[in-house]
C-alpha cells in the first residue's frame, strides 16, 4: 500500500499514509506524509512537529492536482480530500514536498534538533491506491435530520472517553495483576534482590519473590499512583501501559458519534493535535487552559524567568498545564453515595474485631492469615491517618459542585466557598439536552442549539470557579483510594462472603460485594450499578464541559450540536441513572412548582426520602450494623440503637 522513494541527494525519503484503507468514490480520505531518514528512522509529528511547517505539499492523483496549499502548516498535514469520480481500479497518488524555509533559530537550538541532518529541498514519492465504485442502491426518498459541520473540539471529547475508559476498574485490575500478581513487571525491578537471596530456591526451582508482610498495602498504593500517572492526560491510545492492545477504543462507536465512516484512532489523534496546536514554540495545551494561563504567565517554554519544571519556581508545573489528569471528582461523589467507601469501612471494623452493633451482620466474617487480603487489610487500617477523611471529601464536593453529603460524620460543616448554582445550571443543561434530542429526532424541524450553547457556557463558568485549592490533588488522591477499595472488594476472599446474587450481571467485579453489604446493613436497595453509571457518565460530561473553550465569543451552535450528539449516550444514561437513584426525571416537562423543585433538591436528600419510603414499606427489616457509615474505619464512637431508616439517615 505504501512505497518509499529515496532522494538522490540526501538520505531523507518520505512516504504517503492515508486512511481508510478501502476507498470509494466520493469518500473523504485523510492523507499525509511521513518523513524518514536512513539512520534515525521515521520522524513523526508527535516527536518533531516543527518539521511539517517547513514544507509545501502538492498531491496529485494520476497527474491531476488534488491539493495545493501554500504554507501548509504541520497540523494540516495530513489534510483531507474527497475521492473524485474516476473509474474503479488502481491509481497513482503522488506527493511533492518543496522546502519553503529553514528551522527558526530558537527551534534549532533545542537539544533534540542539534544532531538532526540537514533537510532536503525537495522530495517526491508515489503509492498505488485501489478505488472501488459504490454499488447503486434502490432509490429511497426520506427526510433526514439537520446536519452539523465538523468542529475541532470533537477530538477532545473522543480523548475524554478514551482516557476515562483507560482509568476504569477493569484496566486498573489488569494492571495490578500484571504488575504484582503475575509479576511480569515487578520481577524485573527485584531480580537483583532475588539473585542475592539464596533461600528462594525450593526443591531446586527458582521461586518468584512474593509481596507479603505489613508493607503489601504500601506497594499496592504505589502501583495505583503509577497506574494513574501512566493512563491520565489528554491523549487517544489503543494500548495499555504494557503495550498490549485492548478494547477501550471502538472505531465503530466513533463512526456513529461523529456521523462519518472510517474514523481511526490515528486520525483522531491527529485532529486532537490540531485542536491543541500553538505557534511560536509555545507548549501544546487545551485552549481553555491557555486562556487562563496567558492572563498571568508567559507561555514561552524557553523563557528562563518562568520555569515550568519545578514546583518551587515562579511558574506552574508543566504537566498541570500541558497534560491535565482528566479526572473529575463527581466520579468519587456518586460512588460514595453508592456506599463503596462505607462497605470497605465496615469490613475494616470487623477485621479489627470491633462489633458495630449488638446485631452486627458481619459477626461471622473472617479472613484467615494465610491469604494476601489479610496483609492488605492490615496495611489499609494502619494507613488510615494518610487517607482522606469523609469530611475532606465532603468539603470538596461542596466547593466543586455544591453537593452536600448527609450524615453524622459531616454534621456542622461550614464551607468557605460553595457552588450553590451548580445543581440548577447542570440539571438545566441536561433538560435542554433532552429538548434538543426530541427536536433533533423530528426530521421536519431544524433543532435550535443556541439555548444548549448558553447552558454549556454557564456550567463551564461555574466549574471554573471551583477549580482551586485542592482541585487537582484531592481528586487524584480520592480516585486512587477508591480504586484500591474496588480492587480489595473484587478479591476472591471478599467474594466468598459478599458476592451476593450470582445471577446479577454486574459490569465490574467489585459491585456484588457492595450490593450484598447494603442488604446486610439495611442500607438503600438501589443497585450500585446505577451509581457507577452516574459516576462514569457524569465524569465524561463534566470533563467535556470543564475543558472545552465554551466562553469563546466566536462559538456557534454547531459546536453545541456536535457536543450533544457526541455525548448523547452519556447524557441519556445519566438521566436514567439519576431517575433510578433519586426518583426524579430531569428530562421531563414540569407542570407544577413541586415537580420543578425536585430538580433543585440535593441528591442526598432525595436518597433519604427514598430510603424512608423503602423501609416504611418493608416492616420487620433486619436492623443494620454500621454505626458511622460516613466516618473512616477505626474511629471509635458511642451509639444508640436506631431503626434501619433512622440509622442510615443519621450516620451516612
Amino acid at each position: 500500500m505504501t512505497s518509499v522513494a529515496t532522494s538522490s541527494q540526501t538520505d531523507w525519503n518520505c512516504r504517503i499514509i492515508y486512511s481508510p484503507a478501502k476507498l470509494h468514490e466520493g469518500l473523504p480520505v485523510d492523507v499525509g506524509v511521513l518523513l524518514n531518514h536512513l539512520e534515525i528512522g521515521d520522524v513523526d509529528i508527535g516527536t518533531h512537529p516543527e518539521l511539517y511547517g517547513l514544507y509545501e505539499y502538492r498531491f496529485t492523483l494520476d497527474g491531476k492536482t488534488l491539493l495545493n496549499d501554500d504554507q501548509l502548516e504541520f497540523f494540516d498535514n495530513p489534510d483531507q480530500f474527497k475521492v473524485p469520480d474516476v473509474f474503479h481500479g488502481k491509481h497513482v497518488l503522488t506527493v511533492t514536498m518543496r522546502r519553503l524555509k529553514d528551522f527558526p533559530a530558537n527551534i534549532r537550538r533545542l537539544k533534540r534538533y542539534s544532531d538532526l541532518p540537514a533537510l532536503p529541498d525537495i522530495l517526491e514519492n508515489s503509492c498505488d491506491i485501489e478505488i472501488s465504485a459504490r454499488h447503486d442502491l434502490p432509490t429511497k426518498v426520506a427526510l433526514q435530520r439537520s446536519g452539523a459541520s465538523p468542529t475541532p473540539d470533537q477530538a477532545l471529547w473522543a480523548a475524554i472517553r478514551n482516557r476515562t475508559s483507560a482509568m476504569s476498574f477493569p484496566r486498573y485490575q489488569r494492571f495490578i495483576n500484571t504488575l504484582l500478581v503475575d509479576k511480569g513487571g515487578f520481577d524485573k525491578a527485584v531480580q537483583t534482590v532475588e539473585r542475592e537471596l539464596s533461600d528462594l530456591d525450593v526443591d531446586g526451582r527458582r521461586q518468584s519473590l512474593g509481596v507479603f508482610g505489613p508493607h503489601a498495602y504500601g506497594i499496592l498504593k504505589l502501583a495505583t499512583q503509577a497506574f494513574l500517572t501512566l493512563e491520565s492526560g489528554v491523549a487517544i491510545r489503543e494500548r495499555d501501559a504494557f503495550g498490549e492492545s485492548d478494547d477501550i477504543f471502538s472505531a465503530e462507536h466513533e463512526d456513529v458519534r461523529m456521523e462519518r465512516e472510517g474514523v481511526t484512532a490515528r486520525g483522531l489523534e491527529r485532529r486532537l493535535r490540531s485542536y491543541l496546536r500553538t505557534s511560536d514554540g509555545q507548549p501544546v495545551a487545551l485552549p481553555y487552559l491557555k486562556r487562563i494561563v496567558r492572563a498571568f504567565i508567559s507561555l514561552d517554554r524557553d523563557d528562563p524567568a518562568k520555569p515550568e519544571t519545578s514546583p518551587f519556581g515562579e511558574g506552574i508545573l508543566k504537566h498541570r498545564f500541558t497534560a491535565p489528569s482528566m479526572l473529575e471528582l463527581i466520579w468519587s461523589y456518586w460512588l460514595e453515595e453508592g456506599m463503596l467507601v462505607q462497605t470497605i469501612n465496615a469490613i475494616a471494623l470487623r477485621f479489627q474485631n470491633r462489633r458495630s452493633s449488638p446485631q452486627d451482620p458481619l459477626g461471622e466474617l473472617e479472613f484467615d492469615p494465610l491469604r494476601p487480603l489479610n496483609n492488605l487489610l492490615w496495611g489499609y487500617i494502619q494507613d488510615e491517618h494518610n487517607r482522606l477523611t469523609v469530611s475532606r471529601r465532603a468539603y470538596e464536593y461542596q466547593h466543586h459542585y455544591g453537593l452536600i453529603l448527609q450524615g453524622k460524620a459531616v454534621r456542622g460543616m461550614v464551607p468557605a466557598d460553595t457552588r450553590s448554582k451548580f445543581i440548577e445550571a447542570f440539571h438545566n443543561l441536561l433538560y435542554r439536552a433532552g429538548l434538543f434530542y426530541r427536536e433533533d429526532r423530528d426530521t421536519t424541524v431544524i433543532a435550535d442549539a443556541f439555548p444548549l450553547l448558553n447552558a454549556l457556557k454557564e456550567v463551564h463558568l461555574i466549574l471554573a470557579e471551583g477549580a482551586h485549592n485542592q482541585f487537582g490533588d484531592l481528586t487524584w488522591t480520592a480516585r486512587g483510594e477508591m480504586l484500591i477499595n474496588q480492587w480489595m472488594l473484587a478479591r476472591p476472599e471478599t467474594r466468598e462472603f459478599l458476592r451476593g446474587r450470582h445471577m446479577v450481571p454486574y459490569q465490574e467485579g467489585w459491585m456484588g460485594a457492595v450490593d450484598c453489604m447494603k442488604k446486610l446493613q439495611g442500607w438503600s436497595d438501589t443497585s450500585i450499578t446505577h451509581f457507577h453509571e452516574l459516576a462514569v457518565t457524569g465524569e465524561r460530561i463534566l470533563l467535556s464541559i470543564r475543558y472545552g473553550d465554551w466562553v469563546d465569543i466566536n462559538n456557534i451552535e454547531e459546536q453545541a450540536k456536535n457536543w450533544a450528539r457526541s455525548c448523547k449516550p452519556e447524557i441519556q444514561r445519566y438521566l436514567h441513572g439519576y431517575q433510578a437513584v433519586t426518583g426524579v426525571d430531569l428530562g421531563a416537562e414540569t407542570t407544577e412548582a413541586q415537580d420543578g423543585a425536585g430538580r433543585l433538591t440535593q441528591p442526598s436528600k432525595l436518597l433519604q426520602r427514598r430510603l424512608l419510603a423503602q423501609h416504611s414499606g418493608s416492616p420487620g427489616r433486619r436492623p443494620g450494623g454500621m454505626r458511622t457509615i460516613g466516618s473512616s474505619a477505626g474511629s471509635p464512637e458511642e451509639m444508640q440503637p436506631l431503626r434501619p431508616a433512622q440509622k442510615y439517615l443519621a450516620e451516612k
